[in-house]
């Protein structure tokens, strides 16, 4: 479903073990909104929801909800450092289109 390159599992990692509360994993969702039509929305969660789907990555569990799944399969997230900015990017083949941020497509 959800492919994480090694960066993003080691920064995934990294957010874990410095969580201020309890967290087991990464969820990624869509919602909508962003000046694309969807927006990828990110945070640690504590534990699986109903109807999650729970991938385990690199010893990284990630948790999508039903409503997100469809939009997301396929998706490969990696993490880039860069002297002008770092952060998660996502390669969506579900992507008709995207805004130049990266966080948000339609």
């Amino acid at each position: 479903m959800i492919q994480l390159t090694d960066s993003a599992v080691t920064a995934v990692k990294t957010a874990l073990s410095r969580a201020t509360r309890p967290a087991e994993g990464l969820r990624i969702m869509v919602e909508a909104g962003g000046c694309a039509g969807f927006k990828y929305m990110m945070g640690l969660e504590a534990e699986a929801r109903d109807g999650d789907a729970v991938i385990d990555q690199g010893g990284v569990k990630l948790f999508v909800d039903a409503n997100s799944q469809a939009l997301v399969s396929g998706m490969t997230v990696d993490f880039v450092s860069g002297l002008e900015s770092s952060g998660f990017v996502f390669d969506n083949p579900n992507a008709t289109a995207k805004c130049s941020c990266g966080k948000s497509f339609g």
